[in-house]
């Protein structure tokens, strides 16, 4: 297909699903782009003509907005593309619209205070709903961007993460989601929550489109690696009578079918970051570093709202549109004062964080693995330590929902994490 054939086929999909509210923006131009990349002789570039959905926190330097689903940021148009979509382009993605996404990143409202916003909604996009209708969770925030890749409107959406939020939505609505490493890819020209924890990331409808997604992202060729993995299974949090992990037996005797060695792991040096809802150091990160990252970012932006103060305050006075489930989050991040850098809270929160990669260091090197498989498909360790994991689809739930897995390895093999995906991918 051309690139314009591509793109006016996912403009019709998006346009017939436009209640699962996935996209929040279309890009005017996304045409005429199409068309460029068609009379292009120069096809070489590994998204040539591909249509590609970016998250609505990724700054576009054309007639988009920018604005983390926030009506407070609705007038945010960047002067710039971030340099990740500057790669992107330079690899010939048509970028073609804006995804919507839980407002904030999910960064807005505080469970400690019972606000609860649910997964996918926004005060500017409204409520993004799961394909397979409004009594699933579809999970977040890039919620848009896994939807629009799991109902077909792209094959491509770019998503981002500081706690789950590629490889949670990518697992419930039965796509693949790639986190990649912490400091692969820019972070720049992205609204905020933690410059420490933050990363972008491919969710796509294949392994390989993820590793064309994250070469484009990165503008690094990712081969996958040759050799094939040594494979950890790691036990712990899991549920031996729940239907995922049935999902993940079988994807171990597919690991080894393809010929990889599968060790079973019992140490338990790990289980105080693999136990589902603990946080530890996370939320003191964010809390800390959040308001100093939004207003660094506001501070060079079109927004007219320039501080957390002032979006604090719209939110206030438009709480009727702006405000249906709180903002206790911004308004802690608010109260954070300016020496945050040296706060004993903060500081030990760094020190545990480091802590703890070196501890999951050791445990790849301890046990000789590749890449370790969480039998819980517990995103969080990965999440907060910044090492690769991915999700992918295993197959469905007794009541037809999806089921994803979660793979982890090295720091900066991005390699070996996609090649091991592939290679089960193929024999399934």
């Amino acid at each position: 297909m051309t690139s314009i054939e591509q793109t006016k086929n996912a403009l019709k999909k998006i346009q017939e699903n436009a209640h699962l509210k996935a996209v929040i923006e279309i890009n005017p131009d996304a045409l005429e782009i199409a068309a460029q990349r068609d009379g292009n002789p120069d096809k070489s570039g590994v998204l040539h003509g591909i249509p590609v959905l970016v998250k609505d926190n990724v700054n576009t330097g054309d007639k988009m907005h920018t604005t983390a689903g926030a009506l407070a940021m609705a007038e945010n148009k960047a002067d710039k593309d971030a340099p990740s979509i500057t790669n992107l382009r330079d690899a010939g993605a048509v970028i073609i619209g804006k995804a919507n996404m839980t407002e904030y990143a999910n960064y807005m409202c505080d469970f400690r205070l019972n606000e609860r916003m649910p997964n996918g909604y926004s005060s500017r996009g409204g409520q993004t709903l799961h394909p397979l209708g409004s009594h699933v969770d579809p999970s977040g925030s890039s919620t848009g961007s896994a939807v629009a890749v799991a109902a077909g409107l792209v094959d491509m959406a770019v998503g981002s993460e500081t706690y789950g939020s590629i490889i949670s939505p990518s697992q419930l609505c039965g796509v693949v989601g790639l986190k990649p490493t912490d400091g692969l890819v820019s972070k720049e020209g992205v609204i905020p929550i933690s410059f420490t924890l933050d990363t972008l990331g491919p969710i796509t409808s294949s392994v390989q489109g993820a590793a064309d997604l994250l070469s484009g992202l990165t503008g690094k060729e990712y081969k996958m690696a040759a050799k094939l993995a040594v494979v950890g299974v790691c036990h712990l949090g899991a549920d031996e009578t729940h239907d995922w992990y049935k999902a993940q037996v079988e994807l171990v005797e597919n690991m080894k079918a393809a010929g990889m060695t599968v060790k079973d792991l019992s140490d338990d040096s790990i289980a105080k970051w693999a136990k589902p809802g603990t946080d530890f150091f996370i939320f003191p990160i964010m809390e800390y570093e959040f308001k100093h990252a939004i207003n660094s970012y506001l501070a060079t932006s079109n927004n007219p709202h320039k501080t957390l103060d002032q979006l604090i305050d719209f939110n206030e006075a438009n709480k009727e549109i702006a405000l249906k489930y709180g903002q206790g989050n911004l308004i802690k991040a608010a109260e954070k004062t300016d020496n945050w850098k040296n706060e004993p809270e903060y500081v030990k929160a760094l020190s545990e964080r480091e802590l703890a990669q070196k501890t999951l260091d050791k445990y790849f090197d301890d046990n000789g693995i590749d890449v370790l498989l969480m039998m819980s498909a517990n995103c969080a360790i990965a999440a907060g330590l910044g090492f690769p994991s991915l999700t992918m689809p295993l197959g469905k739930t007794s009541a037809g929902l999806p089921i994803g897995c979660l793979l982890m390895a090295r720091r900066f093999d991005e390699d070996m994490l996609l090649a091991t995906a592939k290679t089960v991918e193929k024999g399934r």
